[in-house]
């Protein structure tokens, strides 16, 4: 049968090089491996040793009952062997245990952590549910490989280096010949067909993560998808996903069929050799009854195993597969690392300047243009322009998600680049314009601010933010689950708890990107006076659409195309007569049309 793959080319990477960086993860439980390999050499020994015990059973049963005492020590040694290699085996699984369990909780959390090493640009083109998915299969295949690798490859190693060893030494070489030569045929058999059939996995596992992408982005956008009635357009969607890993789960379960079809007759034929062989031993008197006990059960010790050493290579295969796409992600390196002797920034007082920062998300796609401009340490410096200006672009900067394509961005004159990233975020606390929020309680996302912060310097910043008495009002209060990225809440009551979130972090930087977007005019009177005592003696950053939340400011850009055209503060701006004026006197005129309006209801 053939079959044509449609599914993702392999990533090139090998399956050496996946377990090249698996093991640096168990090295850390290297005395806990050593005992385990121990326990297992010495329950396949005990393993290996039974089948000799019963031949000499049944050798002793065939004598006069004067030699009874014979079969009953076998019989003694028989019991002992078998209680050992249980026993020996369960004591290997306990003190592995932690050697799989540790490794896959090692091994989640450095991708976890090196997720957040990444830049923001890594993130924005890659499907979180998708990811996720790969990561989730990634590390459940760490487990099975470890656990089904060492459990059972090598032991079934073992286990037929000492039996062809003890067929050598007491019977004819034929008998060893046909049992290697059946296994080197089948391992042949198993390793080419399953080579072959990895690549459907990996179509598999694509399909798989995109097919979860997809279920995951609609059920995130639930109110879009409802907004424009594409429930069912969603659906077909995602079934076109699923109908295409299900023609690829088809390939690999008939490929699958046809493997164990292969193996099984491999098996067949070798052991039926075997016990020919035997049974004409019994006929010359080569052999004892006890001899073709002995051979028929050291078959079946070896070729059950090694019928499942095919399923159990399939599988590993199958997991790194897996891994490798997680391991893929990992090797995926930070567009933004500090520097070697970076410097820690520590300073209540940062004035903070562009100097002639260029900068694109994309190479063909400049948003900012050799700008230049200086926030003196403690004063309040507002930006506005029209949508796509590159105002956001600058907070970005600040935080250094991106790094300037040219020019710099300095702290007290040290180029961000040359500061901890760390520090340098400590220092800088932002109110977004968009804001989510975890799936937890809302004394949760206010307290995100500062996790050491007291219950009442929680509370505290809730009421400057004004939003402890809304929260009060709430049967739950505090508890208040908010839901999934706050949902459960008002764009309003979203942005007064990170109003709230970012004065827990008490930082000496603060950045408004249309902090008050959300609110109505009343509470964004309210605020706004917080806000002003909040950027007294602070950096503050504005990034503003209504001008009226700007004109306290102590010097005002506007933004074109990436360019400032504009500057200088309310006054001097209106006296010019330009665009910052123009964007005045249209604000103006749809505030009075709306007070008309609100009037006339």
């Amino acid at each position: 049968m053939r079959f044509t793959h449609h599914g993702p080319a392999p990533t090139g990477r090998h399956d050496w090089q996946t377990l090249k960086t698996l093991f640096p993860y168990l090295l850390q439980f290297k005395w806990r491996l050593g005992l385990a390999l121990s326990c297992l050499i010495l329950a396949k020994v005990a393993t290996v040793t039974t089948p000799l015990y019963l031949k000499h059973v049944i050798d002793g049963l065939s004598v006069p009952a004067t030699l009874v005492a014979v079969p009953v020590a076998a019989l003694i040694g028989y019991g002992f062997a078998r209680l050992m290699s249980s026993w020996l085996a369960e004591l290997r699984d306990a003190i592995f245990a932690k050697v799989i369990q540790g490794t896959v909780r090692t091994v989640a959390r450095s991708v976890f952590q090196h997720l957040f090493r990444l830049s923001l640009r890594f993130h924005l083109s890659r499907q979180t549910g998708g990811m996720t998915r790969d990561i989730e299969r990634g590390t459940r295949g760490i487990g099975f490989l470890l656990n089904f690798a060492v459990f059972n490859i090598l032991p079934t190693l073992l286990e037929i280096a000492m039996v062809t060893g003890i067929l050598l030494s007491r019977y004819q070489g034929w008998f060893a010949v046909v049992t290697l030569g059946t296994i080197v045929v089948y391992i042949g058999f198993t390793l080419s067909v399953t080579e072959w059939r990895t690549v459907f996995r990996r179509s598999m596992n694509d399909l798989d993560s995109r097919a979860n992408a997809r279920a995951i982005d609609a059920l995130i956008n639930f109110e879009t998808v409802k907004y424009f009635n594409n429930e069912r357009y969603e659906s077909e969607r995602y079934d076109h996903n699923l109908a295409d890993w299900e023609a690829s789960a088809i390939k690999n379960q008939v490929s699958l069929s046809m493997l164990n079809a292969g193996q099984g007759a491999i098996i067949a034929l070798g052991v039926t050799l075997v016990m020919a062989m035997a049974a004409r031993g019994v006929v010359r008197h080569d052999m004892t009854v006890g001899d073709v006990v002995l051979v028929a059960t050291y078959i079946t010790q070896l070729y059950a195993p090694l019928n499942f050493l095919g399923f159990i290579y399939r599988e590993m295969k199958h997991s790194l597969a897996d891994m490798e796409r997680m391991f893929v992600i990992m090797e995926a390196g930070a567009e933004v690392v500090d520097r070697p002797g970076a410097k820690t920034l520590a300073s209540r007082d940062v004035a903070v300047r562009f100097e002639d920062v260029d900068f694109g998300y994309e190479p063909d796609r400049q948003i900012l243009h050799r700008l230049s401009f200086e926030i003196p340490a403690g004063s309040t410096l507002a930006v506005v322009g029209a949508s796509g200006a590159g105002k956001s672009t600058l907070a970005r900067l600040m935080f250094r998600f991106y790094d300037p394509t040219a020019g710099r961005i300095a702290f007290n004159d040290m180029d961000t680049r040359d500061l901890t990233q760390d520090s340098l975020r400590a220092h800088i606390g932002i109110v977004p314009q968009d804001t989510v929020l975890f799936n937890d309680s809302i004394y949760y996302n206010i307290a995100y601010g500062r996790h050491d912060a007291t219950r009442e310097e929680v509370i505290e910043a809730a009421r400057s933010a004004h939003i402890h008495d809304f929260v009060m009002g709430l049967p739950q209060g505090y508890d208040t689950q908010v839901g999934e990225r706050g949902l459960k809440l008002s764009g309003g009551e979203k942005q007064r708890v990170a109003i709230a979130r970012t004065l827990l972090k008490n930082p000496p930087i603060l950045i408004f990107d249309e902090a008050t977007s959300a609110l109505d005019s009343r509470t964004e009177k309210a605020i706004q006076h917080e806000l002003a005592d909040i950027a007294a003696n602070r950096t503050t950053l504005m990034i503003a659409h209504r001008l009226s939340t700007i004109v306290d400011a102590d010097r005002i850009l506007v933004l074109d195309g990436g360019r400032v055209i504009e500057e200088g503060t309310h006054r001097e701006l209106l006296a010019r007569q330009g665009r910052y004026a123009e964007m005045w006197r249209l604000q103006q005129e749809r505030r009075d049309d709306a007070a008309v309006l609100e009037l006339g209801q």
